[in-house]
Formats: structure tokens, sequence, C-alpha cells
């Protein structure tokens, strides 16, 4: 008879171990702020703007908040919110059917690879689904001075095109300090080579060393992450637990099916969603390469 109700292994707790790989993994998981979710269809609110404002009935932009003369009516502003419907997406994978014979006499290991292995391939997906969601609903985007990988460095100056984004965040009412730079191996690559090589003593100091999860080097007050699942060509800052919110269906969960008398399979699985709230709490950079 079947069970999927198992959660150890001759006295493994697969849960301890899939739960421990997944803080491991999900690295694009530390910049959303974590919320549950009862149901799989999610009704949230999309925040558009930044500082609240209004510019005169002449058109003129000065503020009308601002030098109110005595007895005037107060100006109408409001902030604005868009009202979005989201759903719940299910990851979920499953090992080979490890043999009866194979649990019996082979080590440990061989049981934690499978968990390792099936948990990264779960945690891969979500921190691609994270970032996908972070790319696509960035409100703010410039292309770079000029592209990373140009032949004449001298002409790239990858210093302006990060305080560019970090203008951009601060403008809409953000602070950018803190904030995570997320980049494609490659473009890690090409932005120490500039700075190091290129720039050499002119540009600012930056400190290297890992500080945090998932954080390889600190620069302009921006954390690195350096992580495949970044889209080529292009780079993000994001203001962490602001921009972006992961609703949590199932978190990382583990299943043992006994199939009595031939072996047993691991199977694990999350379900959740990646929701950006506030739009304005991100800037991209693009047109990284030639």
């Amino acid at each position: 008879m079947a069970s999927s109700g198992q959660s150890t292994i001759r006295g493994i707790d697969i849960d301890k171990l899939a739960k421990g790989f997944a803080d491991e993994e999900n690295v694009f998981k530390s910049l959303c702020t974590i919320a549950n979710t009862q149901a799989r269809e999610i009704r949230w609110y999309k925040k558009q703007s930044g500082f609240l404002d209004s510019v005169d009935t002449t058109g003129i932009a000065a503020s009308q908040i601002a030098n109110v003369s005595e007895r005037s009516r107060p100006v109408v502003v409001e902030q604005s919110w868009t009202r979005q419907t989201s759903y719940v997406r299910k990851y979920f994978v499953e090992s080979p059917t490890i043999s009866s014979e194979d649990i019996k006499d082979t080590d440990i290991d061989i049981l934690a690879t499978n968990v390792r292995d099936l948990v990264r391939a779960v945690s891969r997906q979500v921190d691609k689904r994270i970032y996908d969601v972070a790319s696509a609903g960035v409100g703010n985007s410039n292309a770079a001075t000029a592209t990373w990988d140009n032949a004449t460095q001298a002409n790239v100056n990858i210093v302006k095109d990060l305080l560019t984004a970090k203008k951009d965040i601060r403008v809409d009412g953000y602070d950018p300090e803190g904030a995570m730079l997320l980049l494609t191996p490659n473009d890690h690559e090409l932005m120490l080579t500039n700075l190091i090589f290129t720039k050499g003593s002119s540009i600012p100091a930056f400190a290297s060393g890992k500080m945090g999860t998932g954080v390889v080097m600190e620069i302009l007050g921006l954390k690195v992450m350096v992580s495949t699942n970044v889209d080529s060509d292009e780079a993000l800052v994001v203001v962490p637990k602001r921009a972006l919110t992961w609703k949590s269906f199932m978190p990382i969960t583990t299943g043992i099916i006994d199939d009595v008398g031939i072996g047993k399979k691991i199977r694990v699985w999350e379900e959740g969603e990646c929701l950006m709230t506030d739009v304005n709490a991100a800037a991209k950079i693009t047109n990284l390469n030639s």
C-alpha cells in the first residue's frame, strides 16, 4: 500500500533537509516580503505613485500643496492604486524510485543528494519567477550609457548607470541605499573588469566578500547578487522588502511515496506567486551587451 504521509527515510528528516537547502538556494526570495495566502486566487493592489503632489490650475509645474493662501481650500490629491488578480503557481518534482535494497545498504549521502537536487530544481524555478515578475513590472528603465562589453571601455560609465537607477528610485519616494543590484555572471565580470582595469583608482571604493545570502560585493551603496536567473543584457536594482511580495500558498514541502517491496520516491513541491506591489521601488538598466 502506498503512503505519502511519511517524512523520514531510515530516520532521516527529509523535511528538515529540504527546508535547509531551500534557504540556501532561494536567494531572490530574500528580496520579497513573505506573506501567506489562503486562496489560490490573489486579489491585490499595485501602487503607482511616489510622492503625492499636484500642479496649479494654469498648468505651471508648481505644487498646489505649498504656499497656500489664507482661507483657500486644500488641493485634493490621492494615491494611485490599481487592482490586480494573480494566481498561485505550483512547482513540483520527484525523484526516480530508490530501491528498497539501495535504501537498506547505501550511505545517507544518496538520499541527501536526491533531496538537495530536487529542492534546487524547485527553488531555481521559484527564483526565476521572482526575477521575471520584477523585470516585467519595474517602473523605471534606462539604457546604459554604453554597452558594458564595448570595445572602447573608456566610453563605458557603469558608475553613472548605477547612480541613474538609484536616482530614479529616490525621485519616486523610495530609499535606494542598501538596494540589491542583480547581475548575470557575465555582466558581473564586465563590471569588475571595467571598474578595476579601466577606471582603476578613479572609482569610489567598494568592498568585496559575502555579506549575506547571495550577496557577493557592495558598490555605491548597492549590494550585488549574481545569478544565472538574471536575464542577459539587463541589470535590476531592487529595494528589498518593498518592491516585491511572495505570496506563499504552500511552503517547500516533501512527501515520500512507498511502493511496498520495490522502493520509495521523494516528491518536493512549493506553491505561491510573486507580486510586484511597488513598481517604482526598482529600476532596470538595459542594453548592457552589444
